[in-house]
């Protein structure tokens, strides 16, 4: 049994499996409608979501199996002892995902659970999201190295799209002004230092040099610079308008990308105006939203693969 904390987790072959198998699913999905037939998916959001919800439940709906959501606040985690919570959950279903704001959380399910886990989101790792950024790449590059530039804050999209960068002989380039609070420490991006294909840029490069790494990358990626939990909460007002102040000068715009056939990625839900212009997000929105669907069929290769421990289907 494995769980899906980070893309650490698996083997190079591992993810490059998933991924194949991902896209053979996609090409040809009634073939597969029936694999996981009789299977059981739980997902727990405790926090807000559009695309891990529907990606999920619609995704093991196309493979047979079936899928059953609640939010934390309406269970009893939040009253009860979360091992014999977890424990009794295992003994219904086959698969869980669980998007919650805290690591501590998702390592409590995945230390009592007797069927895979797989982490929705949290504070050190997005790593579904990942796998479907990775699909998405392969799709239009066809190979799994590939170059991409991240400007943005360093977040749980962040840390596992370098992982599954580095981890597939990729080069990723980090400029990232600030960390949003996350349970990962420092030696984390030493590691990936020593891969030899991760690079953070000096937060005052210049525009020249910016956009000489943008034309040679094949990707320029960005996320929230405030975490959708508390992008409306006006007790974050203040934090969140010195964010903005300070990230302005890194925003993704035409003068960025001007001259270059470089693709645009963003995880949405998109913010334009601030991480990125209007005019950018209009001419690369389709690449995103073939991202943002890939989350669906990224996470099919993986259920599959989860559940049934196969990946030569």
């Amino acid at each position: 049994m494995k769980n899906v904390n980070s893309l650490a987790d698996f083997t190079v072959d591992e993810v490059k499996g998933i991924l194949l198998l991902a896209e053979k699913i996609k090409k040809n999905q009634s073939a597969y409608a029936h694999v996981l037939d009789g299977k059981k998916l739980y997902t727990l959001f405790e926090k807000t979501s559009n695309r891990t919800y529907l990606s999920f439940s619609i995704g093991m709906e196309e493979l047979g199996g079936r899928s059953y959501n609640q939010k934390w606040a309406d269970s009893n985690f939040t009253i009860g002892d979360l091992g014999s919570e977890v424990k009794y959950v295992c003994r219904n279903v086959d698969c869980i995902m669980g998007r919650f704001k805290k690591a501590e959380t998702t390592w409590g399910f995945m230390n009592n659970a007797t069927v895979p886990v797989i982490n929705g989101c949290d504070n050190t790792f997005h790593p579904t999201q990942a796998l479907a950024d990775m699909l998405t790449l392969y799709e239009k590059l066809g190979r799994f190295e590939t170059k991409v530039l991240y400007i943005g804050a360093k977040n749980n999209t962040y840390n596992s799209l370098s992982e599954i960068v580095t981890k597939l002989g990729g080069t990723m380039y980090g400029l990232t002004p600030f960390s949003q609070v996350m349970a990962v420490g420092q030696d984390f991006y030493d590691d990936l230092k020593k891969t030899g294909h991760y690079i953070e840029l000096p937060t005052d490069i210049s525009q020249e040099e910016l956009k000489k790494v943008v034309a040679d990358v094949d990707c320029v990626y960005t996320d929230t610079w405030v975490d959708m939990e508390f992008f409306t909460n006006p007790a974050y007002a203040e934090k969140k308008e010195s964010i903005i102040n300070m990230m302005m000068p890194y925003q993704i715009n035409a003068d960025l990308m001007a001259g270059t056939d470089t693709m645009v990625f963003h995880d949405m839900p998109i913010h334009p105006g601030f991480e990125i212009t209007q005019d950018v997000m209009d001419a690369h929105l389709e690449t995103i939203l073939d991202e943002a669907e890939n989350r669906r069929h990224a996470e099919k290769g993986l259920l599959v693969y989860l559940i049934t421990g196969k990946l030569d289907w």
